[in-house]
């Protein structure tokens, strides 16, 4: 009966926490900011920079930034699959909606980072009984309240690229995959959000250096097993399962299937929660391959209602 109750609602589907997905031309979702009568796209301006508890980053120019900052009124995210026209009162469209305040900013020449918390969000991705059914048949735990669930699905309703990290400090290295990255190239800056129980944040901190690379969604097998470099030592470089090259400045090794890195100083660090921000400057782009499809996290809730509504990014 369980088995008929399961298929009936999510059809064929392996339940997960995230789908992993490649985008093989443009996101279609969109992300805009709700700050009073004031509403912007940021959907390539803002980035998820910790988990616990939920907080975005979001960057504004230098005049979106002066308007912005005087403004004291309620803020929201609203995540959709589909460009809204607001003044035909669309955000019915809304896959989730993010409460948030503002937590803290930095301010930059050009440019400022905001920092909002999610302080409450609201799901639209499902019927209510499915996803009711979903996080207390497949999602529930004692770590894991409902209201911290509708938070990261929340978060994970727009695409999220996995990109490799790299480090090294004499004879140490370590090199591993992370979403929680925020590209301001444009601006000269990256943000990072890394979480506290990395066993190589301290070096990070310490050195006030790193790498970022580009990655095809090809390599994901590889990318997953390097997940566990999080919490322990890699092996010697040589036992590797890949080859590596080392960047042209730092010396740190590369994959030799990167598609191209940045040379990132750190410039600054915030405590937000689980994870550590990390402000960086990116040095020169060195390109090692032709670009081709990458590797994104949706929350699986995203997956279904894209399904559900006749469009679905590839599995990978």
């Amino acid at each position: 009966m369980n088995n008929l109750i399961r298929k009936l609602l999510f059809g064929d589907n392996v339940i997960t926490e995230y789908s992993t997905i490649t985008i093989p031309d443009e996101i279609r979702e969109r992300v805009y900011l709700i700050a009073g009568k004031n509403i912007m796209d940021v959907s390539k301006s803002h980035w998820v920079l910790c988990l616990t508890p939920i907080v975005f980053g979001i960057w504004m120019g230098k005049e979106e930034a002066l308007n912005f900052s005087g403004e004291k009124t309620d803020y929201s995210l609203l995540f959709t699959d589909q460009q809204i026209n607001f003044r035909d009162n669309s955000n019915k469209n809304a896959t989730a909606l993010a409460r948030l305040d503002l937590s803290g900013k930095i301010e930059e020449i050009n440019g400022t980072l905001f920092l909002f918390r999610l302080q409450k969000s609201t799901l639209h991705h499902l019927g209510f009984i499915k996803t009711m059914v979903l996080f207390y048949r497949y999602y529930r735990k004692p770590t894991l309240s409902f209201s911290t669930f509708k938070s990261l699905v929340a978060a994970y309703s727009y695409p999220r690229k996995v990109r490799i990290v790299s480090f090294r400090q004499d004879e140490y290295f370590n090199i591993f995959p992370m979403d929680l990255v925020g590209d301001i190239s444009h601006s000269n800056r990256y943000v990072f959000g890394l979480r506290h129980t990395n066993i190589t944040l301290p070096k990070i901190t310490a050195t006030q250096k790193m790498v970022i690379s580009e990655i095809p969604y090809s390599q994901k097998d590889t990318i997953y097993k390097l997940g566990s470099h999080h919490s322990k030592n890699p092996p010697h470089p040589e036992s590797l399962p890949f080859k590596t090259l080392q960047s042209e400045r730092f010396g740190f090794y590369i994959p030799e299937w990167a598609e191209n890195y940045r040379e990132i100083n750190i410039l600054k660090t915030i405590n937000l929660g689980s994870h550590m921000l990390l402000w960086g400057e990116p040095g020169n782009k060195v390109v090692l391959k032709s670009p081709t499809p990458h590797l994104y996290h949706i929350h699986f809730l995203q997956y279904l209602h894209q399904q559900e509504h006749g469009f679905t990014y590839p599995l990978v």
